[in-house]
């Protein structure tokens, strides 16, 4: 734990406690995500579904990584993860990203997008939370916001919902939260 960050933290008037909570729960939302996405990439077949496949594994790897991104952050301001995995993916600030009844593209594709729209929405709310008081959590935070902006854009292109203006990234996933990962 960083007691000086701790400190500064609370001293600018954030609510640790709160911002802890939020932290884990987006923390969870990510790992899970992680693990339904293996699934639904898995099902993402046929000429339609393989079209998708590529763009999926990308979000499904840069969720993984925002979740390892998050977990020190979480550590350092006092804070820890649940010991037991039930009561971690229970803790989600997200629903789960399951598989819905009718396995075809577009059905995966509406899951994925509302994936992508619920952690838009909690990281927005952390980095209100956080802008011009926690320097180190907010900058972590918007990184992840602007990839999960980025994820729900492909998705929201794919559904018909007009041009995102973003392209699928060739070489490294994560250019936002890599930084935080080295």
């Amino acid at each position: 734990m960083a007691k000086v960050a701790i400190e500064m933290v609370k001293k600018s008037g954030v609510d640790l406690d709160k911002l802890l909570k939020l932290l884990v729960k987006n923390a969870s939302a990510e790992l899970t995500t992680y693990y339904y996405y293996t699934i639904l990439r898995a099902n993402l077949i046929g000429l339609e579904g393989e079209g998708i496949k590529e763009i999926a594994e990308t979000a499904r790897i840069e969720d993984r990584n925002h979740f390892e991104a998050l977990m020190p952050r979480i550590y350092e301001l006092g804070g820890e993860l649940p010991g037991c995995m039930k009561e971690f993916h229970d803790l989600s600030a997200c629903p789960p990203a399951s598989l819905p009844k009718k396995l075809d593209a577009k059905a995966i594709l509406k899951v994925l997008v509302e994936a992508e729209r619920c952690a838009v929405r909690g990281y927005t709310e952390i980095c209100h939370m956080t802008a011009g008081k926690d320097h180190r959590t907010y900058d972590l935070v918007l990184a992840i916001l602007n990839e999960e902006i980025e994820h729900e854009s492909w998705f929201s292109e794919f559904l018909g919902e007009g041009p995102s203006g973003h392209f699928l990234r060739r070489g490294d996933t994560s250019p936002f939260v890599s930084k935080f990962l080295k």
